[in-house]
């Protein structure tokens, strides 16, 4: 049997599962929604397209400043004892950054929600 057998084969059973668990879901799906999924069945008070106040990007920054924080923390962690007192260093530096960048939003007001 031809190698490029074998991968057609799995391609079209893979294609003939996904078209099953469509018909099944398309079968067993109730009627139309009188109330939507979000807030416990209630209807929503504004549409999903609706703009989000500007504060919510500020804020949005300062939790990806800290996000970035954790994923270059957590490879540091594993090398900080073999590298030495550099590594530190370089990483106090990393984190002084990131609270000049903290200070900088807390001081325009950012982190205040009134």
């Amino acid at each position: 049997m031809p190698p490029y057998a074998v991968v057609l084969s799995v391609l079209g059973l893979v294609a003939a599962v996904i078209a099953a668990v469509y018909a099944i879901s398309y079968a067993m799906a109730p009627g139309p929604l009188e109330a939507g999924p979000f807030l416990s069945g209630g209807r929503p008070r504004e549409h999903a397209f609706s703009r989000y106040h500007v504060r919510w990007y500020a804020v949005t920054m300062v939790f990806l400043a800290f996000d970035m924080e954790m994923v270059f923390m957590y490879p540091w962690a594993l090398v900080v004892a073999s590298v030495g007192a550099k590594a530190v260093v370089e990483m106090f530096a990393f984190l002084g950054l990131l609270l000049v960048g903290v200070l900088y939003a807390w001081r325009e007001g950012a982190l205040r929600w009134v």
